[in-house]
């Protein structure tokens, strides 16, 4: 590939950033960049259940926390939501007011980050509120009940927030060794909240062929777009 464009490139991406693709195993440049569309491309692909699942994840609380504490649950004192909860909620609130939005539940649901829903699973919930864990079952009707147990909850909930955020951040994932393993994970926890949501999931699904193919069909279009020499570039009509 041209040494010209490859330096462009990596002066528009930054040098670390694009480094990170190379760095372990001194990677030749059209490697590098291969690596780089790749994870970009991977990440592209688990854009879709990242969503479904978030979504659906949200709604589920919401809806049973409205059916215990009313709908505006998280000013409820028999919730007890935590400090740092109650933090995100006016937040939330404040984000709204200034974009000159009434603050209504539907609204300050619909604005609180992911990371607000799989804090409402740590133990506060469980041992000071009626929330856990007999909510389980209506916010994830199809877990089997044999996995109704807070903790590991949690815990797959947060490394699908991890991987949220470093795919939301541009982040390389293509180097996670069990990068297929939470794909499926998440799309687990999207069929634990609803069948429906699932079979939209599976059909929108395009992580494993892009995942598996890997760099190679980006190789070859870096070859075709990008040669060694200037005077190989295809002519155009």
């Amino acid at each position: 590939m041209q040494d010209g464009f490859f330096n462009k490139i990596a002066a528009s991406l930054s040098v670390e950033r694009l480094g990170s693709y190379g760095q372990r195993d001194q990677a030749d440049q059209c490697t590098i960049l291969a690596r780089y569309l790749w994870n970009m491309a991977v990440c592209e692909s688990l854009y879709s259940p990242l969503q479904l699942c978030e979504v659906g994840l949200r709604n589920a609380i919401h809806q049973r926390l409205t059916e215990l504490y009313g709908p505006a649950w998280y000013e409820s004192p028999d919730l007890s939501i935590t400090d740092w909860g109650r933090y995100e909620v006016e937040k939330a609130k404040a984000k709204l007011l200034g974009q000159n939005v009434q603050s209504s539940p539907a609204s300050i649901v619909a604005e609180l980050q992911f990371g607000f829903w799989t804090h409402l699973f740590q133990d506060h919930y469980e041992s000071r509120t009626d929330f856990l864990p007999r909510s389980i079952k209506h916010v994830f009707p199809n877990l089997p009940k044999s996995r109704h147990n807070r903790k590991q909850i949690k815990r797959t909930l947060d490394d699908i927030r991890d991987l949220r955020n470093k795919v939301f951040h541009h982040e390389r994932v293509v180097h996670w060794t069990d990068l297929k393993d939470k794909h499926q994970i998440m799309m687990d926890v999207i069929q634990w909240a609803g069948i429906e949501l699932y079979e939209m999931a599976v059909a929108l699904d395009r992580f494993t062929p892009i995942y598996s193919a890997g760099i190679d069909p980006w190789k070859e279009k870096i070859r075709q777009h990008w040669p060694s020499r200037p005077d190989e570039l295809p002519k155009r009509n």
